[in-house]
């Protein structure tokens, strides 16, 4: 493994061996002694869970993006202001977590269904989402790098003490709180995040890590389509201006074909995709079976049984569809037959 290694006058990379990986490499070296190179080559993309991901110096923090979430602090709660899509994706986005996270337990509290649970928020920003799902009676804490939104979070929090010991905000990356959280949530959430970030596969290994074995991974984004270019940046950011200026790099969209793939390579296995349609007159979202706007998708962490296959090796038959209506919660699948 290579650390940076910082002197007075310069900086050097110099390559560091800690004997516990040495040793662990060489057993699943001796281990592997079949693989092929051309397996070795993809080994660079799948990492096993025991593995360390990262380095403290990594981030998936895109620093040019935080002044524009700075200058926006203020306004989270703003239910008719620039914030006003989120304040309604909620109607999608939180029903949806709630009744998958639902699946995994025999029994559950009335009015508190997710009591018990420990939900990591990322990209909180003033807590739109954080607090729904602490009312659901889930313990949550909120991350985000813009200190300001942490700010806003910890103030709107303050006025529902039954928060108070249900949400934590913390001002930090994903990436800062990996060691001392590894397999800590029963889920993650990353809703209106992954667009934003500077290195995806950084950051999903850490959702990854923090995730207990069995645990869900819930992400909300926008495709890397034509349409969305047009609709989404164009439309939204320079004709209409749903959103400000410069929210968007239509490069960072992914599709939900890349994103299942970097899921898959990384240990999550990927139980639902539904597109989200918003229409900006009503104010409104809605399921739907087109994701070449804004889609939801839910993977799960592998229980650690059976290390998954690395990318390159799991190929979708031809006749199997992205969209998995059988996967798909009895509420989504309603709301796709309207």
């Amino acid at each position: 493994m290579l650390f940076s290694i910082y002197s007075e006058n310069q900086f050097s990379w110099t390559p560091q061996t800690n004997p516990w990986v040495f040793s662990e490499y060489s057993i699943m070296w001796f281990k592997s002694y079949r693989i092929t190179f051309a397996c070795l080559s993809r080994m660079k993309i799948y990492r096993y869970p025991w593995t360390r991901l990262y380095s403290t110096s990594q981030t998936t923090v895109d620093s040019s993006e935080i002044k524009t979430f700075l200058a926006l602090a203020h306004r989270w709660w703003d239910e008719q202001g620039v914030y006003a899509p989120l304040h309604s994706m909620n109607d999608l986005r939180l029903p949806f977590i709630r009744d998958n996270l639902l699946k995994t337990v025999a029994h559950h509290q009335p009015g508190k269904p997710l009591s018990g649970m420990k939900i990591l928020d990322v990209g909180c920003g003033g807590g739109l989402l954080t607090e729904p799902l602490g009312r659901l009676g889930a313990s949550v804490i909120g991350i985000d790098p813009v200190d300001e939104n942490i700010k806003t979070a910890q103030h709107h929090k303050s006025f529902d003490p039954v928060l108070e010991k249900r949400i934590e905000y913390r001002a930090c990356s994903l990436e800062e709180i990996v060691e001392e959280t590894a397999e800590t949530f029963d889920a993650v959430v990353a809703s209106e995040v992954i667009e934003h970030v500077i290195d995806l596969e950084t950051f999903i290994q850490c959702c990854y890590q923090v995730l207990k074995p069995g645990g869900s991974l819930f992400i909300t984004t926008i495709n890397k389509t034509q349409l969305s270019y047009a609709l989404g940046i164009v439309f939204s950011e320079q004709i209409a201006g749903i959103v400000p200026k410069g929210t968007h790099t239509w490069e960072k969209f992914v599709s939900p074909e890349k994103l299942e793939s970097i899921l898959e390579s990384n240990g999550l296995s990927v139980h639902t995709v539904a597109g989200m349609l918003y229409s900006p007159f009503s104010g409104y979202w809605r399921w739907s079976e087109n994701t070449s706007l804004n889609y939801a998708a839910h993977a799960v962490k592998s229980t650690g049984q059976e290390p998954p296959v690395p990318a390159g090796f799991v190929f979708r038959g031809e006749t199997e569809e992205l969209h998995d209506k059988d996967s798909i919660n009895p509420g989504v699948q309603e709301a796709l037959k309207k």
